[in-house]
């Protein structure tokens, strides 16, 4: 897929590369020239010296033949602009803009622009390893009677495996974080040190579950 990315800086240059390493074809647009200077030698897309919601910039930088558009400048309105006329302009069918300002990103996500509201996000997650315990909602299906949380464990579930949580909780581990990389456990899988798990189940039943993974499991 072709995916154009508007903003050079460090969020922009390391999605660059994390696309090019996936064998997606990237075009990045900065209105600095010297920004470029972020990405690596091995960096084989295209650059593009401009403003990102400019309608030459945007067809220099591949827009007619991209899938998707990212917008990850440090200006909340430039990214918001050049993210619908990615969409409603060019017809690009997977766009996505970062914004600062929470309250921003909320209004945008209701007319149907997705966003990434940086502050809030990191914010987020630094509560939840600052203080550990409960769940934090990913996502829930259409229907919203199924909800993906990534939930802290009692150290009692270390060197427990996995298949001991999911029998105790009644839920399903989908996938673990695990010193920064994800894994998906099998039933043998032991729960570490550090685990995050992340577990579908029935919305209403969340914070049940989240009380099992969150306490020690019980002898035997």
């Amino acid at each position: 897929m072709h995916i154009v990315i508007m903003g050079c800086g460090r969020v922009g240059s390391s999605l660059a590369m994390s696309l090019e390493h996936l064998d997606h074809a990237v075009a990045i647009i900065d209105q600095n020239p010297e920004a470029f200077r972020r990405l690596p030698a091995n960096y084989a897309g295209d650059t593009v010296s401009g403003i990102g919601f400019d309608r030459d910039t945007l067809l220099a930088a591949g827009i007619e033949r991209a899938g998707g558009f990212a917008a990850v400048s440090s200006g909340d309105n430039s990214n918001i602009i050049a993210a619908r006329v990615a969409r409603e302009t060019f017809g690009v069918e997977n766009v996505v803009a970062r914004i600062y300002d929470p309250r921003r990103a909320a209004v945008y996500q209701r007319l149907g622009i997705p966003t990434v509201a940086t502050v809030k996000w990191a914010a987020d997650n630094i509560i939840r390893r600052l203080l550990p315990g409960g769940y934090e909602a990913l996502y829930r299906d259409p229907s919203g009677q199924v909800t993906l949380a990534e939930m802290h464990l009692d150290p009692g579930w270390i060197g427990q495996r996995v298949s001991r949580l999911e029998q105790a909780s009644g839920a399903r581990v989908m996938f673990l974080s695990r010193f920064g990389d994800g894994m998906v456990p099998t039933v043998s899988t032991v729960l570490q040190e550090g685990d995050l798990v992340h577990i579908a189940a029935e919305s209403d039943r969340l914070a049940a579950v989240a009380d099992v993974v969150g306490s020690a499991p019980e002898e035997g």
